[in-house]
């Protein structure tokens, strides 16, 4: 049985599935952070191995034929030093066969429609948007990191969050305003704003994307002001690659799963496709690449493979 993988590697999680020929996903396996920018390139290799592995289960590495694996922060490849890890790691798992490392934002379109090219715009724990021609990227805008950008992104989302019970929070004060404030002091523990501010001082950045599902989670005025700047940016982020040429495909956890963004990106774009499993998504690339099928064909076996795949989770 000749076997394909396919890999999403995002800043929260890597996960692969291993699939036949014709298209049935026999396994899948998932891991920690695949990210080589945010936790370097041993730590991603070594994330995305796990992943692959558990993925193949019995099956034994020689029925791979091919494997794509989508991977955010995939430009710090270009250090000849940490490619050699990830060749490194497809050698330990016994894989001889062609596997493609491409960004992140081609898996999740791909995830979205079979067509060649179009837009994705992705929200998990970063975000970016891409253009997309012939599944490959040809322009991004954002994806800058947690530092230097990622606007409306989880990061973002719960770094603001943080401020602004910091900054409403009187020093003198025992307790946080109410709503969004108290919640994020309980989160962290905070009795006092300085507690907070100790917190926050001492926080590694994904601290603050896990308080994104708290803030979407919360109907206070703050949360509403917060969850409707994050939507605003994004579509400023989606802007920024010019007029729409094609497709658009949403994908990330803010924006696969029943958030306020969400619900605001698609009032703006009403048309747009939900990504569902990204990893799925690059064993169809796998697939489509080693059988070198016809449009049709490839468009029937996308939705055979992404039938079987559940709406992709965050990143």
């Amino acid at each position: 049985m000749m076997l394909v993988v396919g890999v999403d590697a995002g800043g929260t999680a890597s996960r692969a599935v291993v699939a036949t020929t014709d298209g049935t996903i026999v396994g899948r396996g998932s891991a920690g952070p695949g990210n080589p920018t945010s936790v370097g390139g041993p730590a991603a290799a070594e994330a995305i191995s796990t992943a692959i592995r558990t993925a193949l289960g019995i099956h034994g590495p020689a029925s791979v034929i091919a494997g794509v694996a989508g991977v955010a922060g995939v430009a710090v490849l270009s250090d000849p030093t940490v490619a050699a890890t990830f060749d490194d790691a497809w050698a330990a798992l016994g894989l001889t066969c062609p596997f493609t490392v491409t960004g992140d934002a081609v898996t999740a379109f791909a995830a979205g429609v079979s067509a060649p090219g179009g837009a994705v715009l992705i929200a998990g724990t970063g975000a970016v948007a891409a253009r997309i021609e012939n599944w490959h990227i040809q322009r991004t805008a954002d994806g800058l990191g947690w530092l230097l950008g990622d606007e409306g992104s989880g990061h973002w989302l719960g770094l603001q969050a943080v401020r602004a019970t910091a900054r409403a929070w009187p020093a003198t004060a025992t307790t946080p305003p109410p709503g969004l404030a108290t919640a994020v002091a309980a989160h962290a523990g905070a009795a006092t704003c300085d507690d907070l501010v100790t917190w926050a001082v001492r926080q590694p950045p994904s601290a603050f994307a896990a308080l994104a599902p708290l803030v979407c989670g919360c109907d206070d005025p703050l949360a509403v002001r917060l969850t409707t700047e994050a939507a605003t940016r994004l579509l400023a982020t989606l802007s920024d690659l010019g007029p729409p040429d094609g497709p658009v495909v949403l994908a990330g956890g803010l924006l696969t799963g029943a958030t306020r963004i969400r619900a605001e990106l698609l009032t703006a774009l009403p048309d747009a496709a939900t990504a569902r499993d990204p990893a799925a998504a690059a064993a169809w690339l796998a697939l489509r690449r080693t059988l070198e099928l016809d449009a049709g064909s490839a468009a029937d076996l996308h939705r055979r493979m992404l039938a079987q795949a559940p709406l992709s989770a965050g990143r």
